[in-house]
Formats: C-alpha cells, sequence, structure tokens
C-alpha cells in the first residue's frame, strides 16, 4: 500500500511540466511562488501539531534540512529552466536520471543493499525512459539537456539526506523547512538573474498554486513521507513511472503525439517498476520470516 502511495504522488509531480507550460513566468521566480505558496500551506498544520517538535529538533537536524532545501532549490531552478529549451518527455527523463545518483549514494553512503533484481528493476526502468526520450516528438536541445540532468543531481543528494533524517523527524515539519530554504535559492536566483519577483500576473500565480498543491504537497511531500518507509532507490525508481504520466498529459493538452518506440519505452517502464515493487515485497517478506524464526 504504501509503494501504491508513492506511485500515486508521482502521478502528483507530473503536473509540473504541464503547468510550467502554461506559465511564462521566468522559471527561478516560478519555482519561488511554488515553494512559497508550499510553506503557506503548511504553517498552520506546523503551530497547530508540531510546534514541540520544532522546539526540540537538534541543530544538526536543521542543518541538514537547510542543505537539503538549498539542493531542492536547484532542483527545481534546472528542471523548470530545461523546459525552456526541450520537450516535456526528454526534461523528464533526464531530471529522472536521479535513480542512478540515488542508488550508488544509498549503498555508499546510507548502507542500502540491493539486489540484483533490484539493480536489473532499475536497469530496465531507465532504459525504458531513455526508449521514450528517444522516441520524443519534440526532440531535444543540448542545453535544456545538460541543465536538466543538473537538476538530477540535484534532486539525487536532496533524497539521500531526506532518507536520512526522515528516520525521526516528521514529514511536515521536515518539508516545511525544506520548502522554505529551497524558496529561498530559488528567490537568490530570481535576483541574481535581474528577474523581477512580483507582480508576475494571476496566470502565474495560479501555476504556482498549482505546483504547491499537485506537485509539492501531493508529489514531493508524499515523497519524503516514502522515505522513512521505502528505500531511497525504490523511491527515486518509482520517479521514473512521470515520464509516462507527463507524455500522456502531454498528448491530452498539448497534442505531443509520442511514436510507437516511445510508447515501447513506456512499457519498459511499467515493467521495471512492477519488478522493483515485487523484489522489494519479496525481501521485506523475508526478513519478517527471519525475525519470526528467531523470536520463537
Amino acid at each position: 500500500m504504501k509503494k501504491l502511495i508513492i506511485i500515486l504522488g508521482v502521478l502528483g509531480t507530473s503536473f509540473s511540466a504541464i503547468l510550467v507550460r502554461f506559465s511564462d513566468a521566468p522559471s527561478t521566480v516560478l519555482a519561488f511562488y511554488r515553494m512559497m505558496w508550499s510553506v503557506c500551506l503548511l504553517c498552520p498544520l506546523i503551530a497547530l501539531k508540531h510546534r514541540e517538535e520544532l522546539k526540540t529538533t537538534g541543530r544538526r537536524n536543521v542543518l541538514l534540512c537547510v542543505v537539503s532545501g538549498v539542493f531542492l532549490g536547484a532542483h527545481f531552478t534546472c528542471y523548470f529552466q530545461s523546459l525552456r529549451f526541450t520537450s516535456i518527455a526528454s526534461s523528464v527523463v533526464l531530471v529522472d536520471t536521479e535513480v542512478f545518483f540515488v542508488a550508488l549514494g544509498g549503498v555508499l553512503f546510507l548502507k542500502e543493499k540491493l539486489t540484483p533484481a533490484n539493480w536489473l528493476g532499475i536497469v530496465i526502468t531507465f532504459g525504458g525512459s531513455v526508449v521514450v526520450a528517444m522516441g520524443d516528438c519534440g526532440g531535444g536541445q543540448l542545453p535544456g539537456d545538460v541543465i536538466a540532468l543538473a537538476g538530477a543531481m540535484c534532486s539525487a543528494v536532496y533524497t539521500l539526506i531526506g532518507r536520512k533524517l526522515r528516520k525521526n523527524m516528521s514529514t511536515t515539519l521536515y518539508t516545511w523547512i525544506v520548502y522554505f530554504f529551497a524558496g529561498m535559492v530559488t528567490l537568490t536566483a530570481s535576483f541574481c538573474g535581474g528577474f523581477e519577483v512580483v507582480p508576475v500576473g494571476m496566470n502565474n500565480v495560479l501555476a504556482a498554486f498549482g505546483l504547491a498543491v499537485l506537485c509539492t504537497l501531493l508529489g514531493h511531500s508524499i515523497f519524503s513521507w516514502g522515505l522513512k518507509y521505502e528505500k531511497a532507490s525504490f523511491v527515486s525508481t518509482a520517479k521514473l513511472l512521470e515520464p509516462i504520466f507527463a507524455s500522456v498529459l502531454g498528448i491530452l493538452l498539448f497534442r505531443e503525439i509520442p511514436s510507437v518506440t516511445s510508447a515501447a519505452g513506456g512499457a519498459a517502464v511499467i515493467l521495471g517498476i512492477i519488478l522493483c515493487v515485487l523484489t522489494g515485497n519479496k525481501e521485506n517478506n523475508c526478513k519478517k520470516e527471519e525475525n519470526g524464526s528467531k523470536s520463537r
């Protein structure tokens, strides 16, 4: 059930590229408003339920939240900017190469163990994502592709830090701090780029609100919640479903019709996700059986 909720979170983030396309604001300004909407929407929960947790949270955890927020802000800046130069499918696929960086970081720093079946699922899923990009009707351009890849690296750091912190922090407090500092990064980037933060137009304010609700609170916050229960590698692999969802939305809204190649790549992505889910469940069941036999 937890894995299904994470996959539903991927559906939420899939609206990101669509909403960015509907906006004409500079990418960093749009990212700033997205983060500030998210922070404002979480404030009532912080005030009502998490004041004590905020007071008792150690400096080290707060500092890690700040670092996580910096990398998340850099991720959004890169991702939104890449969509100005390349197609939805290409941008989303390259951003989702995060899975490789997360898998490597999980093994090196978090001591997570991946079975051969886990690695196979990751490779199949990513391979399918690459096929989706190759069959993308819009075609990619090098600047957008490079920026999207930088966004993937930033997202990987954010995910790995979240995996560490979510063991002893609530989702609400963790994301509230992270989103605030991600907003500060995008605000700084906007000023450095010479962009006006206000006024931005009602369509951009609404697009940012949609990004905050659908893609942040019902997307990234679900990923942060899931990091307490699932491996960081699974969460990142599940995100590779985003090109499929985003491509379908691109068909419906922008008539970006994918080729047969893209459809085949989508099937491979789904197969890889299923493999990761099934092998993860098998591993968890084996651990439960081992613990049960020890207790007896």
